[in-house]
């Protein structure tokens, strides 16, 4: 049940704290070493660059890691707050929701300041995006980010362990990166998009699911939540991210919209800052669904298999 304690721990930290400094966090990190390591691997115009990337950047961060925890075993106390800290940075909760309260924040008081805020959360041009184009963009990036801040990061963690987590982290990180279809990044970053697509796969669906069942928890529409996550998920060009974006329009019952890249949703309700708030506590509900039911799940194989 140590894993149980080092995982709980880590996220009573993560609500007390936040986003830890960026001078120690991984992902800030990751991203020092492939700014480092890109333009050398870009000369060669393949996509074993992307390989090679990948492997270099899980080297770096997995294997150093496992065997640090592994000496670290002579004491439980220090090896429960050294894995504790490190599982802490992998994963974003109150970041996440935060960021996205900013937003609600400011849309009543200034559109240009949500605006600003936006464009950190998402790729598009937030420039000229109205209350409506802003919340949908909002509600996006939190419901998407639901599985690659949170779920996929502890997913792993429940079977590989704090290195599983940070592997995943390592995996998302290249893929944020350097995971573009455009003409310097398409060779190397078919690899790691792939390779997200496939660490996300699971996570993704299963964070959907528990979305739908979520809002039946807390008394949104959870049957078209459902039918919209069906219907509509594979309108995003991510295999991925559109499952819980869809679960969460349906729930919401609102319009999500990406012009000219997909539209998820019927509409029914106005794109408000109240949506923001219901979006916000489905999301939360989600998580602790999630580590409820992965707590449940691993006690009981831990009792069966010992």
């Amino acid at each position: 049940m140590e894993l149980l304690s080092i995982i709980l721990l880590a996220v009573i930290l993560d609500l007390l704290w936040g986003e830890p400094p960026s001078s120690i966090h991984p992902v800030v990190l990751m991203g020092g070493l492939i700014d480092f390591l890109k333009p050398h691997l870009l000369r060669y115009r393949n996509k074993i660059s992307g390989i090679i990337l990948t492997v270099i950047l899980l080297a770096v961060f997995t294997i150093p890691l496992y065997f640090i925890l592994q000496l670290l075993q002579f004491s439980v106390i220090i090896y429960m707050v050294v894995a504790t800290f490190i599982l802490f940075t992998t994963f974003a909760i109150k970041g996440l929701t935060d960021s996205v309260k900013k937003v609600k924040q400011q849309l009543n008081e200034d559109i240009n300041l949500a605006r600003q805020s936006v464009s950190h959360l998402v790729s598009r041009d937030t420039a000229d995006l109205s209350k409506e184009g802003l919340t949908s963009a909002a509600v996006e990036s939190l419901t998407e980010n639901i599985t690659d801040s949170v779920v996929s990061p502890l997913f792993y963690t429940f079977f590989l362990g704090v290195p599983g987590a940070m592997a995943y982290r390592v995996i998302n990180t290249l893929d944020a990166m350097v995971g573009y279809k455009d003409e310097i990044n398409k060779d190397i970053g078919w690899f790691p998009a792939k390779m997200d697509d496939i660490a996300n796969y699971i996570p993704a669906r299963l964070t959907s699911i528990l979305m739908v069942a979520s809002a039946a928890f807390i008394g949104l529409d959870w049957r078209n939540s459902y039918r919209t996550m069906i219907g509509e998920a594979r309108k995003t060009p991510s295999p991925n991210s559109g499952y819980p974006m869809a679960a969460a329009a349906g729930a919401l019952g609102v319009r999500l919209e990406k012009k000219g890249v997909y539209t998820i949703g019927k509409g029914k309700n106005r794109l408000n800052s109240e949506i923001i708030e219901q979006a916000i506590l489905l999301s939360q509900v989600t998580i602790i669904f999630f580590l409820v039911i992965s707590f449940i799940i691993y006690s009981v194989l831990v009792i069966v298999i010992t």
